[in-house]
Parts: C-alpha cells; structure tokens; sequence
C-alpha cells in the first residue's frame, strides 16, 4: 500500500506551486486559485440566501465545509488533504460574499437611477 499524503503546514503547497509555476503552468494556475474560484459561489449564494447573512458565518459555513471535504479526502485516503487548500477555499468563500455586495450595492444603485428617470 502506498504511504497517503497530506500537508499540515500552511502555505506550504502555496509557495511550492507559486515557485515552480514556470514548470508547472496550468495546473498551478488551477490548483491554486481553482480551489479559491470553486467556492465562490457559496459565499455568493450564501450571502444571497438571507438579508441577514453575516460575513463571518458565511466564512465560517465555507470554512466548515472545505473542512469536510478535507477531512474526507483524509479518512477515505483519496486526493489529498492540505491545510492551504482550506485556506484557498475559505477565501473563496469570502470573495464569493464580497462580489455579492459589491453586485448588490451596483443593483441598488442602477435600480435607483431607473426610477428617477420614470
């Protein structure tokens, strides 16, 4: 059977993947912010879903659910759990939040300027 690996030191994979991107390419273009653009839509969703969604249990909902998929990958010994990918995905999660509000604000904005022009 082959030794499982898994990295418990933060950012760790984040600076191997940012220091051998020229080698790399692609892939460490996607590793690194394909697990922050995947959980984008949580945090977007998750701000969407009540007016009175905060940011830090958007965060924290994000947070635990990477931690599940983390912990998984762990036990059933598949992929690989990593610290920064927890990481990667919490900010994910933020960003989603933030480009939701952002969105919001421009929506109320574009939505006031079109009743003053009735």
């Amino acid at each position: 059977m082959e030794d499982y690996h898994y990295n418990l030191v933060p950012f760790q994979e984040i600076e191997r993947f940012w220091n051998y991107r020229d080698q790399l390419g692609v892939s460490a273009f996607m590793n690194l912010f394909g697990n922050v653009i995947i959980f984008m839509p949580l945090g977007f969703l998750g701000a969407m879903a009540s007016q009175h969604r905060s940011f830090i249990r958007t965060t924290l909902d994000g947070f635990l659910l990477s931690l599940i998929v983390e912990v998984f990958q762990l036990i059933a010994m598949v992929g690989r759990f990593d610290v920064d990918d927890l990481m990667l995905n919490t900010l994910g999660t933020m960003l989603g939040f933030v480009t939701f509000i952002i969105c919001n604000i421009i929506r109320r904005m574009y939505g006031t300027k079109r009743k003053r022009a009735r």
